[in-house]
């Protein structure tokens, strides 16, 4: 008999977000789902995860898929799911009700669910899509789309670590990177009721994003999906550095600093054996 595979679901958005039933409905085409969410939003959470509480685990019906509800963050929730349901082979997280693209994805919870799953050994792959005040993502719409990119990314055995934006009308599939040019966090003072003052940390629409990025792609109606990495190493700058001339070991200068010390230490006790005989 033939195992099914089996797919643990996330999000940032919450357990009972339209995105994570509209995912868990595509992948249910390539095998036996599970969903493990947030039973709040935890948006822009990262890729925290609890240390200082404990968490709780309860199971729900959520339509026609088995699903557990934890009080906390996206990495949590696929730690415990990887950790209950043994033998998890891919993660699915989203689909997110807003883009993450560029350096979003330093703090998005979506992405943070794939990391995780990443980093326990287990593919992960995370949707978002666009999203307006006026409507809510047509998820009818992106479906083909979603199971296009999850059978196009099965066969790409060697890809750990995927990041996936929707556009609101997709014409088609790009692969790109990440675009890293702009940084859309912006600081914006205001005040309480009582006048007291506040802060919101907002994000702002960037424009002109280079070409072949995720950020280029949606903006021209394209699905982008980015392969990423756990390893953050910069390794134009670490042959950079590993190239310099040598230096000398920071231990030559403290063993002579010691040496120096125990010397003004010894003539500092004779002076003090002189002045005692």
């Amino acid at each position: 008999m033939i195992k099914k595979m089996r797919i643990l679901i996330s999000n940032d958005d919450g357990i009972y977000s339209p995105g994570i039933i509209a995912l868990a409905k595509v992948a249910s085409r390539f095998g036996e789902v599970r969903i493990v969410a947030p039973d709040v939003e935890q948006s822009s959470m990262g890729h925290a995860i609890t240390s200082s509480r404990p968490l709780r685990y309860k199971r729900i019906r959520l339509g026609d898929f088995e699903a557990y509800r934890v009080n906390g963050t996206p990495a949590d929730c696929v730690a415990l799911g990887t950790h209950h349901w043994q033998h998890v082979d891919l993660v699915l997280s989203g689909i997110n009700l807003g883009l993450n693209l560029g350096n979003s994805c330093w703090h998005s919870g979506t992405l943070a669910a794939a990391k995780q799953a990443a980093l326990l050994g287990v593919r992960g792959i995370a949707f978002s899509t666009s999203v307006s005040e006026n409507k809510d993502p047509d998820f009818a719409k992106l479906e083909p789309y979603v199971a296009k990119v999850i059978e196009m990314l099965l066969e790409e055995k060697t890809m750990d670590l995927v990041n996936v934006n929707l556009p609101e009308k997709p014409k088609g599939i790009r692969w790109t990177r990440q675009s890293v040019r702009h940084y859309d966090g912006k600081v914006a003072p205001s005040k309480d009721p009582m006048g007291r003052p506040i802060f919101w940390f907002t994000i702002i629409p960037l424009q002109g994003a280079e070409e072949g990025t995720d950020r280029w792609a949606v903006e021209h109606n394209w699905v982008s999906v980015t392969p990423l990495r756990l390893d953050l190493t910069d390794e134009k700058e670490l042959g950079r550095a590993l190239a310099l001339h040598h230096t000398p070991p920071i231990s030559t200068g403290t063993s002579g600093a010691l040496k120096g010390n125990k010397t003004s230490a010894n003539a500092t006790n004779k002076q003090a054996r002189h002045r005692k005989s």
